[in-house]
């Protein structure tokens, strides 16, 4: 299937899920992710998500990471540019959502994308090859691409693997795991 299509089909399935079926699929990553040879590292990247597009929540996982001292880092976004500025999250990190539904910090201490060494990754599909769909806007294409080569990319994902995404670009970064509430994939 095409990203076009994807992005259609997944969007309709995350359509249907209520916030205590979010919840509880949530929960399931969160510990799945446990399971992940990640732990030894320090600085996390953390999406946090649009609630209004049924991501998921990642409020178990920055309770993880703040349980075992990780760095969290999170990002800005820039419609312009469609680039991201990265941000520490600490405890006087003020969040607000920009026009798109998005939690973002103000303000805060930058962190530069060479320093992150564990990414969570937000994404609509993702194939048993690593190939990801998001939204399209290209944020996360390109943020990935700068970072170091051994930065370890974690999809997140409510849904199964498709068998394959039809149309992959070349500029577009595979995943190195996906975690679903019932299975980690390793690309």
């Amino acid at each position: 299937m095409n990203k076009s299509d994807l992005r259609f089909k997944y969007k309709a399935l995350r359509k249907q899920l209520s916030e205590d079926k979010i919840e509880e699929m949530s929960l399931a990553i969160a510990n799945k992710l446990l399971q992940l040879p990640i732990w030894h590292k320090t600085y996390f990247h953390v999406f946090l998500p649009i609630l209004e597009q049924k991501e998921v929540d990642t409020e178990c996982i920055l309770h993880i990471l703040s349980g075992k001292d990780k760095e969290i880092i999170i990002s800005k976004s820039d419609f312009k540019t469609c680039s991201m500025t990265h941000f520490l999250l600490t405890e006087n990190t003020t969040i607000k959502k920009n026009q798109y539904n998005i939690p973002e910090p103000l303000e805060g201490i930058e962190v530069p994308i060479r320093k992150i060494e564990v990414i969570f990754v937000p994404l609509l599909a993702f194939d048993t090859k690593g190939n990801r769909v998001g939204y399209g806007k290209g944020f996360y294409d390109k943020f990935l691409s700068e970072c170091n080569p051994e930065t370890i990319k974690i999809g997140l994902s409510f849904f199964e693997a498709e068998d394959t995404i039809t149309d992959v670009f070349e500029n577009d970064v595979k995943l190195d795991y996906c975690v679903t509430p019932n299975t980690i994939y390793t690309f």
